[in-house]
């Protein structure tokens, strides 16, 4: 059995998480929308996570819609003192599986309900701020109106926490002037570093960084230097690419997503994969061709 504990923990509001979780994304069905091919096998790859030791799921109630809560309730319920359920509002899906922002006051309330009602909880860990104003990453926009509605919500007791998604530094600002945020979850790779300043921004003030799409992004020749890395150390690409993250900095956490049990544990041994210097000069020499936009 993989110990994730050796990738170490770090806070995520006022709870001490291990640094490797899981994302629930994919336990949705093709393009995260509709239920999975197969319920049980989704059912199983939660309980063998928790089992393992993850103590950090992300989530989202758009995620099917409504699906991914209602198996991570099935599988989970009643949930385990330690266990972190990090959820996201701030979009909703239409009859075709289209992602649509859901930024009024009006829809706002209403994820949030939706997730405590589909989760079986009273009060939501975490809630993370998704900003939709573009389809291909972060764009500059006010957050302040709807991340107010999620403070007052905080303060009615629905949530604990808050965190933001797919925001800018000035977006991180403009919400941490109106709530504390715990975490910051936006796309960040090995070589998608386009953070590289936040993350070290947010280590500084304790605050979370969950990186998304660990693999998303890569050229063909990044992949295949990636490739020839993994293939030295008899390891997955992917293992590779999370045990780099792990080491990029303290504060970030993994939420590395997967519906079968096998490729579970694969993703998890990345915890305790350890990158030999050689290993981390090539890699970092991929990062750096990456330049930021």
């Amino acid at each position: 059995m993989t110990d994730i504990t050796k990738a170490g923990t770090f806070r995520l509001g006022d709870r001490e998480i291990h640094r490797m979780g899981y994302g629930a994304m994919q336990l949705a069905g093709p393009s995260v929308f509709g239920p999975p091919k197969d319920r049980r096998a989704a059912i199983a790859v939660l309980r063998a996570a928790v089992e393992q030791g993850v103590n950090h799921i992300d989530t989202s109630d758009f995620y099917g819609p409504h699906v991914t809560n209602q198996i991570i309730r099935e599988a989970l319920h009643p949930y385990a003192d330690d266990l972190t359920l990090v959820t996201k509002i701030g979009a909703r899906r239409d009859e075709q599986g289209g992602w649509i922002p859901a930024l009024s006051r009006g829809e706002l309330i209403q994820a949030v309900q939706d997730n405590l009602s589909n989760l079986g909880l009273e009060q939501l860990e975490v809630v993370n701020f998704r900003a939709m104003f573009s389809a291909h990453g972060p764009a500059e926009g006010s957050i302040a109106e709807p991340f107010s509605v999620l403070a007052e919500l905080q303060k009615e007791g629905l949530i604990r926490h808050l965190g933001v998604s797919n925001v800018t530094t000035r977006q991180i600002e403009e919400a941490r002037s109106i709530a504390p945020v715990v975490c910051v979850q936006n796309h960040y790779n090995l070589v998608h570093r386009h953070d590289d300043a936040i993350i070290d921004l947010l280590a500084e003030d304790g605050i979370a960084y969950v990186p998304f799409f660990p693999l998303g992004g890569f050229t063909p020749l990044q992949s295949s230097i990636l490739q020839q890395v993994a293939d030295e150390l008899a390891v997955t690409p992917m293992q590779v690419a999370l045990a780099w993250l792990l080491r990029r900095s303290a504060n970030i956490l993994l939420i590395p997503g997967t519906s079968s049990v096998e490729h579970l544990q694969e993703n998890l041994a990345a915890a305790e994969l350890v990158l030999p210097e050689a290993a981390v000069e090539v890699l970092n020499s991929i990062a750096s061709e990456s330049e930021p936009e």
